[in-house]
């Protein structure tokens, strides 16, 4: 989320029960309330993950976005999500997870009359944690069967996300003995986005994290501590995913205002 610290709206995340926490990262919620014609917005720069969005009454399953994605905001509202962890929706569907890249799917086409049944009773619920309590009681009943290869994704992503000596997808080929075409299909099936872009993208949200600090350094330096060695393409990257350039961005949060237009 590009602009968290914005007053306009307040974010609300719940760890996932234990038991559902090998698929399951998160519960979120967005709320917000705003006086009469005043307009604003929430943007985002999804992870590789799917989530389970109940938004104006209607559950949709919600694929990796690919871009960023900005949410208008007016009146009053919530909106409730489910975060998977990366690789961890795919066993709940049989079919690949890029099927939903990039798309929004009703929750139904997946679950059939159990997902309308949900849809009906998120509707009803009027606090966060009642919403929580039925989304987990339904995941509970539609747990999958152990997934070999969920777990290692699970494994590959981490090391992606957390090992700075991964500075290419090859590097993650030869520490666990995988060719590069069958890692590609993994993710494809299981994460729904490619190894590249997964590492491509948490480097970009940590390069924004780091520039929104109040002493961030330069961004050269953040370019060439998250394995950028070539500026013009961290430049490239960073530009074409959050909308302005470094130097802009962490202009725009030293100042106090929005990175991003409302």
């Amino acid at each position: 989320m590009l602009d968290e610290w914005r007053d306009d709206f307040r974010v609300t995340r719940i760890p996932a029960d234990p038991e559902l926490g090998g698929l399951v990262e998160r519960h979120w919620a967005v709320t917000w309330d705003l006086p009469p014609g005043r307009r604003s917005s929430v943007t985002l720069l999804p992870h590789p993950c799917v989530n389970l969005v109940f938004d104006a009454g209607r559950l949709t399953i919600a694929g990796v976005g690919r871009e960023r994605l900005t949410y208008p905001l007016s009146g009053s509202g919530r909106v409730f999500g489910v975060k998977f962890r990366p690789g961890g929706f795919a066993p709940f569907v049989n079919r690949p997870v890029s099927d939903f890249t990039g798309a929004y799917v009703p929750a139904d086409q997946v679950w059939g009359v159990d997902a309308a049944r949900l849809e009906r009773a998120l509707a009803e619920a009027r606090e966060v944690g009642e919403l929580v309590a039925l989304a987990e009681e339904f995941l509970r009943r539609h747990w999958p069967e152990p997934d070999h290869n969920t777990e290692l994704v699970g494994r590959l992503v981490r090391v992606l996300l957390r090992d700075r000596s991964v500075t290419r997808v090859d590097d993650l080929c030869r520490r666990y003995g995988i060719s590069p075409r069958s890692l590609q299909r993994l993710f494809s099936r299981y994460v729904g986005v490619s190894p590249k872009w997964v590492l491509r993208r948490y480097r970009l949200h940590e390069a924004a994290a780091r520039l929104a600090e109040p002493s961030p350094g330069s961004w050269a330096q953040v370019a060439a501590e998250l394995g950028y060695f070539d500026q013009s393409h961290f430049i490239h990257d960073f530009t074409a995913a959050v909308g302005l350039t470094p130097a802009q961005y962490a202009a725009a949060c030293a100042e106090g205002r929005a990175p991003l237009p409302a």
